[in-house]
Order: structure tokens, then C-alpha cells, then sequence
């Protein structure tokens, strides 16, 4: 291609330079003194030489473990220093890490290490029984298992061993690279639910965890003095990329681990280490908020609350703008692209419910809904606040668009540069959009993602079971719960060993057992034997009223 100047220093350095890592090391020499990273809960902290120093010990162990360029590191890891060492050292030898939902049951863990064949997989105490049945249940088997917290009087059955004694011994200074770095190399692979127990697994390049780091960095804006801590767990896009291990140790400042909310914990931690830059869901700021209307604590130092998740209402905007601080930051997006869509202090409260107007860098538009196919991302609904469609997004710089080996999920997801979210909405004359539905059934259950198809297969494996379907009911503090109406196979079927079934089965997390049953003769079908959740769901809300749903 003709240019106007010599453009290969450029793209050498641009394409093998413009890292996540460089600016990570950066940090390490600008700022090699502060404050990186604070465990409040082992009253530990690292600055940027010694967090360097932790992950080089932990790259040089990987590499003798024969972890090197594309290879794949799982972190099954809850918000403790160790995630943030597994966040960084596997880059340094061209590995990959994918960051795995420390919740998920035995069998979704051994999926996943099927699916993606770890060769090391790091894990956390709480989830020890877990582990253990997913080495069993998965066919794959991988080189090394490392417990990042110690269990006392555990004895570590053959392959696995403590984090401590793995990385002991080796250098804290760099690995040797043999390997050249490139900006579309994968560095970071996120999990998100799918329709099947295997979640939805999403490849994230160097280039889109730079400015995925720009994005939360321009948006807030988020500087080198800057104190991070977030509320949700880490291993979400929204924990790592938004006032997590991304954007807070590309720039500089300092991350403040929160392993389990609590809002008075919390609320002492701002006050303790002047934390600058909260992020949680609207239900953890209303925790916040009633613990500090009752104990207030010193807030002062709060730049700003960055909530999402759910749509943040008017009347609780409000409350949070006057007991918490008056700069409040609402995101909307997804795993696969970040967030996209942000509502600023200068928009609330006034806009509050909305999901706001497009990033600086992306795109957010309503196109119309066919039956048959999707919308071309140029037919759009009008700009009336009134038309619903569907919401689309464009952010080629936060976004692979695609799936890790998941052809049929990419194909029906993205679309001439576009994601298709399945949510609906509509906008207004500004291009600010506002949430109403989706257009498929999935559950969003205390900021989890649930698709029924999955909680259904799992049911439907009961032996007493001939067929089941799952919906959502109204829940004040999960935002909703799983409902599940059953038709039995054998008459004596209870709903307590429906319980006990889902609490027993390796194939449904905690989060995706149903809490409301109910056993019934007939489910809601279309003509053609289709499952009709729409329905189901209006059925299920009059049933919780009614107190027709059964526990156990």
C-alpha cells in the first residue's frame, strides 16, 4: 500500500510494542514504590516492584511447567492476590489466561477445562471439594493444579501443590522472551453463560485489553494516584476491566482487594485507604447506602461510584447522589465487548433507568426485529423513546467478535462488525438508550447470567422427572429467582427431592438452582411442542403471589 512516509518502524512498533504488559512495566519503573495492590484481609500489600517481582516468580514456574506462547492458564480464583498475579505473570511467556467463575458446579469447572485444555489451573480454598470432583468428572487432565490458599491438614492429593511452595525458588527477576509479543495475540479469555453447561468462552486480544484500560481511564477519568476497589468479583469483564486489574495497573494506580461484600466493610475500607474509585451493582450501592445513612463513615475521598448490571432507577439515584457521593457512573454492556453505553454525573439523575448515549469509541443503536433475520446495523427504529428494538454494538477496539470454538454461537452473535445483544430498547433523539426486555429468555439472577435451557437439561436428568421448564420471578434481593415447574415421571416426586436433586447434581452451580418449584401436570407449548417462557413467566409471578411456588 502507498504511503506518504516509511510506515515499518511504525507498524513494528505499534503491532509488537503496544501491550498491556509494556504499559504495566511502565508502571513498574515510573512508580516502582507505590502502591499496587492491597489485600486488606492478610493485611498484605505490594508495591509496583514487588508485584513485578511476584508474577516474575510465578512466569519463570510456568515456564518450567513447559507454559509458553498460546498455551492456556486457568484461574478459578476468587478476589485474592493470586488472581491478580495470574492476571499478569502468564503474559510474560506468551500464555493465555482464562478467568473462570469460581461459582460454577464440579461439572460446568470440568467443561470448561475440557473445552479449553489448561495445562495449569490455579484455585481457590472455598472451592477445594469442587476441584477435586472436576479433576474427576473431566476427560481432560491437566499438568498441574495449584491451591492459592492454604487449607490446613489438607493433604494435596498427586499433581496439585501450594502456590507458595510453586513458586518458590524461582527468580524475581524477567523471563528471557522467546517469543514475539503482537497486539491481536490472545492475552485473556472471559467466560460468560450459554444455553448448554459449558459457558460461552471469549477470546479478548492485547489490543482490546489496552483500550478496554483507555476506555475506564477517559471515562472516569482515572489517573497514577488513583485508588481502585471493586465489589464485584474480579473474574467479570466489568470486575477486571472496570476498576480492576486492567485499567487500575495499566495506569498506575492502586487496586484495594474486596474478597466478599459486605457494605460496612466497604464502607470502612473507603474510609481506611481513601479509595477513590468504587464499582458494584445498583443492589450493593442500596446496601451502601442504608449502612451509611445508619454508621456514616468518612466518604470524602470518593471521586466517583461506577455501577452495572441493572438499570439504575431515578428515586435510588437520587438517595445514592446525596448519602454517597455526588458522582455517580452508570455502564452498560457485555463480556464480549465491555461496556459500551455510559451515563456520566452531568446525565444523573435525570436520565436514570437509561443505559445512556455510546462510549467516546463505540457505537449503541436500536435496529428494527425480524422473525427470520437480523436487522442490517443501518435499520434502525425511529429516535421516538417509544419504538423498541434490538440493541446493537459496535467497538472493534474492546471486541475480538468471536467465540473460542463455538462457531454457531458467533455466527448468531455478530454480524458485519456489530454484536447482536438480544437485548431490547428503545432511544430518543439524543441516541440515549433505555432497556425494556429481551429477546430471549435469559435470567439475570444477583448479576449472574442464567439461561433456562441449561437449568432445564440439568433438571430433566432426574430420573423422576418427564419434562421441565424454568422462568424468572420478581426476588428484592437477587433483582430475580429461578422458578421451575416440573412434570413428574413418578408420582411420588416431592419438591424436596427436586432440592435436593438440583443442591446434588455437579451440573448446576449455586446460582442456578431453582429457588421457587412446582410440580404440575402440563407446561406451556406452541403448536409445534415449542416451550413458551413468555407465558410461563407471567404464569410464575401470579403463582409467587398466590403462594402457589413451593421451596422444599
Amino acid at each position: 500500500m502507498n504511503r506518504t512516509y516509511n510506515d515499518k518502524m511504525f507498524i513494528e512498533t505499534f503491532e509488537h510494542e503496544y501491550t498491556w504488559l509494556n504499559g504495566f512495566l511502565r508502571n513498574v519503573r515510573r512508580y516502582g514504590n507505590r502502591p499496587a495492590l492491597i489485600d486488606p484481609s492478610t493485611d498484605s500489600e505490594w508495591n509496583y516492584r514487588e508485584l513485578d517481582a511476584e508474577c516474575n516468580m510465578l512466569a519463570h514456574a510456568l515456564k518450567d511447567d513447559k507454559v509458553g506462547k498460546n498455551d492456556v492458564v486457568m484461574s478459578v480464583l476468587n478476589n485474592c492476590p493470586e488472581f491478580c498475579f495470574t492476571y499478569i505473570a502468564p503474559r510474560k511467556v506468551g500464555a493465555i489466561v482464562t478467568l473462570a467463575n469460581y461459582k460454577l458446579s464440579a461439572g460446568e469447572i470440568a467443561k470448561l477445562i475440557e473445552h479449553n485444555e489448561p495445562k495449569v489451573v490455579l484455585y481457590c480454598a472455598e472451592i477445594w471439594d469442587n476441584i477435586v470432583e472436576a479433576e474427576k468428572l473431566s476427560s481432560f487432565k491437566p499438568l498441574r493444579w495449584i491451591l492459592c490458599d492454604n487449607l490446613d491438614g489438607v493433604d494435596l492429593p498427586l499433581g496439585h501443590i501450594h502456590y507458595r511452595d510453586y513458586v518458590k525458588n524461582h527468580s524475581e527477576e524477567a523471563p528471557a522472551k522467546d517469543f514475539p509479543h503482537h497486539i491481536y495475540d490472545e492475552v485473556v479469555r472471559m467466560c460468560t453463560s450459554g444455553t448448554s453447561a459449558l459457558p460461552k468462552n471469549v477470546p479478548i486480544n492485547d489490543i482490546n485489553e489496552v483500550l478496554s484500560a483507555h476506555d475506564a481511564i477517559m471515562h472516569y477519568p482515572l489517573n497514577c494516584l488513583d485508588v481502585c476497589m471493586n465489589m464485584t468479583p474480579l473474574f467479570h469483564r466489568g470486575g477486571s476491566h472496570s476498576g480492576g486489574t486492567c485499567p487500575t495497573f495499566y495506569v498506575g494506580a492502586c487496586l484495594v482487594l474486596l474478597r466478599a461484600f459486605s457494605p460496612r466493610v466497604t464502607l470502612n475500607y473507603v474510609e481506611k485507604y481513601k479509595i477513590t474509585f468504587l464499582t458494584g451493582s445498583p443492589s450493593s450501592l442500596e446496601m451502601l447506602a442504608r449502612t451509611q445513612e445508619r454508621d456514616p463513615q468518612d466518604l470524602s475521598s470518593l471521586k466517583g461510584l461506577v455501577t452495572m448490571g441493572a438499570p439504575l432507577e431515578k428515586a435510588a439515584c437520587e438517595r445514592f447522589l446525596k448519602i454517597l457521593t455526588p458522582n455517580i457512573f452508570n455502564g452498560y454492556g457485555t463480556t464480549e465487548t465491555f461496556w459500551n453505553s455510559f451515563l456520566r454525573p452531568y446525565d444523573l439523575p435525570e436520565y436514570a433507568g437509561a443505559v445512556g448515549g455510546s462510549c467516546t469509541d463505540d457505537e449503541v443503536r436500536v435496529v428494527k426485529v425480524y422473525e427470520d433475520r437480523k436487522a442490517e446495523p443501518d435499520d434502525m427504529v425511529p429516535t421516538d423513546n417509544e419504538t423498541v428494538g434490538e440493541v446493537i454494538l459496535h467497538c472493534p477496539g474492546k471486541s475480538t467478535y468471536s467465540y473460542y470454538k463455538n462457531d454457531e454461537e458467533q455466527k448468531a452473535k455478530f454480524y458485519k462488525g456489530w454484536m447482536y445483544t438480544n437485548d431490547l430498547g428503545f432511544w430518543d433523539e439524543r441516541l440515549y438508550v433505555t432497556i425494556n426486555g429481551r429477546k430471549d429468555d435469559m435470567i439475570i439472577s444477583a448479576g449472574e447470567n442464567v439461561y433456562p435451557t441449561q437449568v432445564e437439561e440439568a433438571i430433566n436428568e432426574f430420573d423422576k422427572v418427564a419434562d421441565c421448564m424454568v422462568t424468572a420471578v420478581p426476588d428484592e434481593a437477587r433483582g430475580q429467582a429461578i422458578a421451575a415447574y416440573v412434570i413428574p415421571k413418578d408420582d411420588t416426586l416431592t419438591v424436596k427431592d427436586l432440592f435436593d436433586f438440583c443442591l446434588e447434581t455437579p451440573m448446576l452451580s449455586s446460582y442456578k438452582r431453582p429457588r421457587w418449584y412446582k410440580i404440575v401436570d402440563s407446561l406451556p407449548l406452541t403448536a409445534t411442542g415449542k416451550k413458551m417462557h413468555y407465558a410461563l413467566k407471567q404464569q410464575a409471578e401470579k403463582d409467587l403471589k398466590d403462594g402457589l411456588l413451593k421451596r422444599k
